[in-house]
């Protein structure tokens, strides 16, 4: 057996096991595309929530753009955690998709050679229907682009006149099958064309096949449609651009490969696309449901975390600032000695805050409003967005968030009132203090 008939080997048997079972070669073609979208349907699944989890994460990937616009690394670092902590692989949803590629190139090899690839007959059974027929006077296609096609001639052939096949071709035809291509009045095995669109009896017949590879691409563009509602197409205008010409661009072809190949191919196309938009609708309706639950549970368990943390952090300064905190007896001295100075720099810091704080309130100088994010002298340490009242008071927790970022935008992110500062603005009510104070230590 060679390498094509192993590969062929199992769509073969499941198309003539599924003859056997119905007796029509079209109800087994539909037969045969369902039982590949039920076997594909795990892989395909996995495709759908790997989209449908990357188009989810558009607005997060547009947001690290904006943030990131003129530094190509660091956005490429940045959107790859983002899809490691979502769980996305944004390639995996175009491998499990191209899985279907294969499977119509092993069938077009199964209903082009129905004799060697479906029946597993040797090619002297070929040849010896050749001969036979050709000396009957039939023309069974043997040279050029008609030679493709030889053996669903010689099929079909066989089945018109079985009976003197098998009375003249005895012990000849070892493993040939009795294979009708006719549904629904049409010849399955042979090509549309437009030459005998209306040629005497064979009307309905040359409509019908003339008909199947329009049909086919009209239902490529229905399930393309189907599947872009669910995963509408993000990113840039170039981007939705080449979406919406390979959305074109696939019904096109499947209306040249549905006119150059047996009608048969045409009908599983059909098939599949039915199939296909079933499947899709189905898979779109069950992870909406599980992705918004998936969400929902990520939202509340990074909102306890960030609450956590909050507590954490404002517990430890706590702590700190009444002097509680632990000692590591396994810090170095180096780091002991560091850990000193900070806060003898903290004190002094400190100090000096409030001898400028008492300073501006003798002046009667007005203090810069401390944003509630402001930790020391740095005025977003806690986030340009940061709101305190976002636990306690979640419904208004995106509307005041946002004002936060959108007042805080430019602003710098260090505190800098300086000595300089109270100098400059009020100089005569220092004079005028002083001098107050001299004349009263005077009497």
């Amino acid at each position: 057996m060679s390498f094509g008939e192993i590969i062929t080997w199992p769509f073969a048997k499941l198309m003539v096991w599924l003859y056997n079972l119905t007796g029509s070669y079209g109800v087994a073609l539909i037969l045969f595309a369902l039982a590949v979208n039920l076997i594909l349907a795990p892989f395909m699944a996995k495709s759908k929530k790997s989209m449908m989890r990357s188009t989810r994460l558009q607005p997060m990937i547009q947001e690290l753009q904006r943030r990131h616009e003129g530094n190509p690394q660091q956005l490429n670092k940045a959107m790859q955690d983002l899809y490691r902590e979502e769980g996305v692989n944004p390639m995996s949803g175009c491998l499990w998709s191209l899985i279907p590629f294969p499977i119509l190139i092993a069938l077009y090899s199964v209903i082009r050679q129905p004799i060697t690839r479906m029946m597993f007959a040797s090619k002297d059974v070929v040849t010896t229907l050749s001969e036979y027929f050709t000396g009957l006077g039939f023309d069974v296609g043997t040279t050029g682009r008609a030679a493709a096609y030889t053996e669903i001639r010689l099929t079909n052939l066989a089945h018109l006149n079985w009976a003197q096949v098998q009375s003249d071709l005895a012990g000849k035809v070892d493993g040939l099958l009795d294979i009708d291509f006719s549904f629904l009045g049409l010849n399955l095995g042979e090509q549309p064309t437009v030459s005998t669109l209306w040629q005497g009896p064979y009307t309905w017949a040359a409509i019908g096949l003339f008909l199947i590879p329009f049909i086919s691409a009209a239902l490529s563009w229905l399930s393309m449609k189907v599947s872009s509602a669910s995963n509408p197409t993000t990113g840039d205008a170039q981007t939705q651009a080449s979406m919406k010409t390979m959305n074109l661009m696939m019904p096109l072809m499947s209306i040249w490969i549905c006119f150059v190949m047996p009608a048969a191919m045409g009908i599983y196309w059909i098939a599949n696309s039915v199939f296909g938009m079933i499947r899709d609708f189905i898979l779109t309706k069950v992870y909406k449901r599980q992705l918004d639950a998936e969400d929902a549970e990520r939202r509340a368990s990074r909102s306890a975390r960030e609450k956590e943390l909050e507590e954490k952090r404002l517990e430890t300064e706590r702590l700190r600032s009444e002097g509680r905190t632990e000692k590591n007896v396994n810090t170095s001295k180096k780091k002991i000695q560091a850990n000193e100075k900070q806060k003898s720099d903290e004190r002094k810091a400190a100090l000096d805050r409030a001898e400028r704080a008492a300073r501006r309130e003798r002046l009667g100088v007005q203090e810069q409003e401390k944003p509630a994010s402001q930790v020391g002298n740095r005025r977003y340490a806690r986030g340009r967005a940061y709101v305190p009242d976002r636990y306690t008071n979640p419904e208004n927790a995106a509307e005041a968030t946002e004002a936060a970022a959108l007042a805080s935008e430019g602003a710098a992110a260090i505190d800098e009132s300086v000595e300089e500062e109270l100098l400059t603005a009020a100089p005569a009510a220092e004079a005028a203090e002083d001098a107050i104070t001299g004349e009263t230590n005077h009497d």
